[in-house]
């Protein structure tokens, strides 16, 4: 029998290598998520064979409970709501992971130095994701809506870690009691809150993907623990990917992770900083529709206030029209844009828009200074020229999307607030910029009347 289990995981394994490589492009994803998930029942399921396994009512009832609550949840949640879902998810993986360790610890199965060691640090990280995760939840709701900090930030974040550390040590030299587990865990539980709390909207990219990491290293020690390799397979990969990933975002912005933990952008950060200087121009929607439809090439760059309108499949229309006028119609996408890593080519992608419409930073920044018009949809710091040359912006250094060297720039948003991250956008005062002010899908509805009326 265990020969089948040893091959069987080996077959999960491949599937999830072959399944996250698919995922690596918006043509492949869909395939390499249905072989993931293919993966994952094989595990499941194959699991069920492990010798000395018991409790097969209970598994079976949380199984089906589990999946009857995310098969509803993922039949009903809007595309607009996928980073609060994503961060959902994190939290309950980080919540299980630490949630195995502390029932072994409580059993007395914990045995060994090494064994103990990857107990505990699975049963932090995964707490610190759990309660983390909540906070992000919190935040990408509108449920939290101010950075919350303490005094002496930094100091308490690094205190309250050296203690729980320390606890953690304590637990792998003495053995665990029941006052020091429960001083870890709420403790562990507290730094998970007290890191993400302060954390700010223009970050939250990043922050998902390191929970994401978080939860991953945690499933894959508690792997360990409990001598299963289906965890310690799919901890390693979602862990390994979710650093890179992680990575990848931080450069994007041209921040260092722990800047991103412990210097958050914040409106508070910017409030000591002198904003840019002038007014804003209004533009009405015919007035806009005129400078599109008589546009030779058009570049759309969607950001966060798209995705809050859900907007994406009037932008998509309003495409369409234009490239049926003879208008070249591409899309600029940000590394960073949205609430979570690839939001806004999601949104695209449901919304229709083929893929070789989509061009990220690299390749269509070239082209801006072609562009007749750039059309920004509420995005803001991923256009912001400040992080080319002010030294003093918190988002000084950061790649962004050259919108401001179109011929004309038109911004839509729904007022003249600074925005989510509280960083007033320079390429707003500019000449050659016109704001377009209203929700997402009423002032793109709004263009396409117009467009079809300049025939």
């Amino acid at each position: 029998m265990q020969w089948i289990i040893d091959i069987s995981y080996f077959v999960v394994a491949a599937l999830f290598i072959l399944g996250l490589k698919a995922m690596s492009s918006p043509v492949t994803a869909r395939k390499g998520i249905n072989w993931a998930g293919v993966g994952m029942v094989l595990a499941t399921l194959v699991t069920f064979l492990t010798p000395g396994m018991r409790n097969y009512g209970l598994m079976l009832l949380a199984i089906i409970l589990g999946g009857g609550v995310a098969w509803v949840l993922g039949k009903r949640v809007k595309m607009t709501d996928m980073p609060q879902m994503v961060a959902v998810y994190n939290g309950m993986g980080g919540g299980a992971a630490a949630a195995i360790a502390a029932l072994e610890f409580a059993r007395g199965e914990v045995t060994g130095a090494v064994v103990t060691t990857l107990a505990v640090l699975g049963a932090l990280i995964g707490s610190v994701a759990f309660s983390g995760s909540i906070v992000a939840f919190l935040k990408l709701q509108g449920l939290m809506k101010k950075a919350w900090k303490v005094p002496g930030q930094n100091l308490f974040n690094g205190l309250l870690a050296l203690i729980t550390v320390l606890l953690g040590a304590l637990i792998i030299a003495s053995g665990p009691s029941t006052l020091i587990l429960l001083l870890f865990f709420l403790l562990a539980l507290v730094l998970g809150v007290v890191l993400v709390a302060p954390i700010g909207g223009a970050d939250m990219p990043v922050v998902i993907s390191l929970l994401n990491a978080f939860t991953g290293l945690a499933v894959g020690f508690e792997g360990y623990v409990l001598y299963n390799p289906a965890l310690i397979i799919a901890g390693i990969v979602v862990g390994a990917s979710g650093i890179l990933l992680t990575q990848l975002m931080a450069k994007a912005m041209n921040r260092a992770i722990t800047g991103v933990i412990f210097t958050p952008i914040t409106g508070e950060a910017q409030a000591s900083v002198s904003g840019p200087q002038g007014t804003m121009k209004e533009v009405g929607a015919m007035d806009a529709a005129a400078m599109m439809r008589f546009a030779q090439k058009v570049i759309i760059v969607p950001g966060y206030g798209m995705a809050v309108a859900g907007a994406q499949h009037k932008v998509w229309e309003m495409a369409k029209l234009l490239e049926e006028q003879g208008v070249d119609v591409r899309f600029a996408i940000h590394p960073v844009a949205g609430r979570m890593p690839g939001h806004m080519n999601v949104l695209l992608a449901e919304a229709g828009v083929p893929y070789d419409k989509i061009f990220d930073l690299d390749e269509i920044n070239s082209e801006f200074p072609l562009a007749d018009v750039a059309l920004i949809i509420g995005a803001n710091d991923v256009v912001n020229p400040v992080a080319r040359h002010d030294r003093s912006s918190p988002i000084y250094g950061m790649p962004i999307l050259d919108a401001d060297k179109a011929a004309q720039v038109i911004v839509n948003k729904r007022g003249k607030g600074a925005g989510y991250s509280g960083i007033e956008n320079e390429l707003f005062f500019q000449d050659n910029t016109s704001m377009l002010y209203g929700s997402a899908q009423q002032a793109i509805a709004d263009v396409i009347t117009n467009i079809k009326s300049l025939g």
